[in-house]
């Protein structure tokens, strides 16, 4: 169903990208709460102490309750109003993030993030759903999807940096804090400016469908964060979940193929365009994510570089993923949506695999050159974003858009967990022998050589400079191997993208 205030707005190209700039300001915010807690942590724990299982929830809730909701809101915004959806997605996330001036246990951080994620949401597959709506033209829309997801390249790098400069002046509370006013204008903003659309005949709800994807996603977001976390699949709790998320999620699918109204439209995936673009987008933030985590540590532990710093070395990642996002739709017009969106994974790819082969020691100078074929890398979801899009019908919009974000969140996921698992292996076996370790106290080494970080605290407590040096090194050597392997995963994913995007696909071109 098509209402007049949106037809109206596909009348008005001055209010169309007016809403888009609302529709991306909102996802900067989200964007910024996945990585800006990781600056804030140290001060949060050392303000209300909680236990090593209560600083896992406070970071881990968040995505849990994100994953485990992003299909149900984009199925009850489809019924109820993508825009009432919306707002009340902008209502809760600014309304839970001013409780946090009350949270004084880590219960309540851990609840305040929980309703952060349930506000989340509701506002990412909607971003992408109202697009779709907004914009009949594949040309423009092409283009407006260029800008969300340069903007969402943004966010991941600009959360650390904006974290460290607020840590800088006030408490950890600001971590939170900065979310108001962004959702305060977005929600004037967009009462104004976004158009109501919703699904004219939907369907009955499936309440036995939203238990299923619901419960199916956090525990398959839950047993990869835990294979990561232990840097081990030697875990039985991990594999408890990872095997009941694969029984509700086949349950779920076989049931959403058998429903004439599905609560997630599964037969999207019969488009190979559509599937190209969901494979390319969870490959592109697989590296992201991984080199993230990975460099991040490698600028403060090994390099020196402050919270702050390390935010604004990561930035040539941002930088170089937006400019591809807005590049790649015109780019795409001239060579091919496949050769832009094949080659942009195979950048991302290369960049991991430059980090691996500097022979001798790694330099800044190559770790900015990989961030920014890492970044470049990401603005291929420009183009993922439009293939996914193109082929989707107006009603089926919501369920594009959950199964979208629902890739980049397992992608972001599964580059943690994998590579960072690999290089938490790989520095253990080096490490662990060092004979630095044999002269300190057997509990005390057994810390250094599970992480850098220990190493690194351990060797300044005890005034043993050499820890923290070896520690540094063998983590570097890790971060290196971790670096190839995961270039050449990425240059398997360029080359499924390429095979599977059908030749001569054009997101430019109008339907018929």
């Amino acid at each position: 169903m098509t209402s007049p205030t949106l037809l109206s707005l596909q009348s008005s190209r001055a209010r169309r990208w007016a809403a888009v700039g609302v529709l991306t300001a909102s996802l900067l915010v989200l964007m910024m709460d996945m990585t800006i807690l990781n600056i804030a942590i140290p001060d949060m724990a050392a303000s209300l102490r909680p236990t090593s299982d209560q600083l896992l929830w406070i970071v881990d809730i968040y995505s849990l309750v994100l994953a485990g909701l992003l299909v149900s809101w984009a199925a009850i915004a489809d019924r109820w109003g993508r825009k009432r959806m919306l707002m009340l997605g902008y209502v809760i996330f600014g309304a839970t993030s001013v409780l946090v001036l009350w949270a004084s246990t880590p219960e309540s951080v851990i609840a305040i993030r929980a309703l952060l994620g349930v506000g989340g949401a509701m506002i990412m597959p909607t971003t992408l759903s109202l697009i779709r709506v907004m914009f009949v033209d594949p040309r423009e829309r092409a283009s407006a999807l260029g800008i969300w997801a340069a903007v969402s390249s943004l966010g991941a790098a600009v959360g650390p940096l904006v974290g460290g400069l607020l840590l800088e002046n006030f408490s950890w509370h600001a971590a939170f804090l900065v979310n108001v006013p962004l959702m305060i204008a977005a929600f004037i903003a967009g009462l104004w400016l976004l158009p109501e659309s919703r699904v004219t005949n939907p369907g009955s709800w499936d309440w036995i469908g939203a238990a299923l994807s619901f419960l199916g996603m956090i525990l398959l977001v839950w047993a990869i964060k835990t294979f990561g976390k232990a840097s081990s699949f030697l875990v039985l709790e991990g594999w408890i979940a990872l095997l009941l998320a694969a029984a509700l999620l086949s349950w779920f699918g076989a049931r959403c193929l058998r429903r004439t109204s599905p609560l997630l439209e599964i037969r999207l995936f019969k488009s190979r365009t559509f599937s190209a673009g969901i494979i390319a987008a969870l490959g592109s933030m697989f590296a992201l994510g991984a080199a993230l985590l990975l460099l991040a540590q490698w600028m403060q532990l090994v390099d020196g570089a402050s919270p702050v710093e390390a935010g604004i070395r990561l930035f040539p990642a941002a930088i170089s993923g937006a400019i591809a996002s807005l590049v790649a739709p015109p780019l795409a017009r001239w060579l091919g949506a496949r050769a832009v969106i094949s080659g942009g994974v195979a950048a991302a790819g290369l960049g991991l695999l430059a980090i691996g082969v500097q022979p001798g020691q790694l330099s800044i100078i190559t770790v900015f050159l990989a961030l920014i074929l890492i970044g470049a890398g990401s603005g291929s979801l420009a183009i993922g974003s439009a293939m996914i899009m193109y082929e989707t019908a107006e009603d089926k919009a919501g369920s594009a858009a959950a199964l979208e974000e629902t890739s980049y969140e397992l992608g972001s996921v599964l580059g943690v967990a994998v590579l960072g698992s690999i290089a938490a292996l790989l520095y253990r076996a080096e490490f662990s022998g060092g004979h630095l370790l044999s002269e300190i106290d057997p509990s005390l080494a057994q810390s250094a050589a599970e992480s850098l970080g220990s190493a690194v605290a351990i060797g300044d407590e005890l005034g043993i400079a050499d820890l923290a040096n070896e520690a540094g090194i063998a983590f570097t050597h890790s971060m290196q191997v971790t670096g190839i392997i995961g270039g050449l995963i990425m240059i398997g994913i360029a080359v499924a993208v390429f095979l599977l995007t059908p030749r001569g696909t054009d997101i430019s071109a109008v339907r018929h």
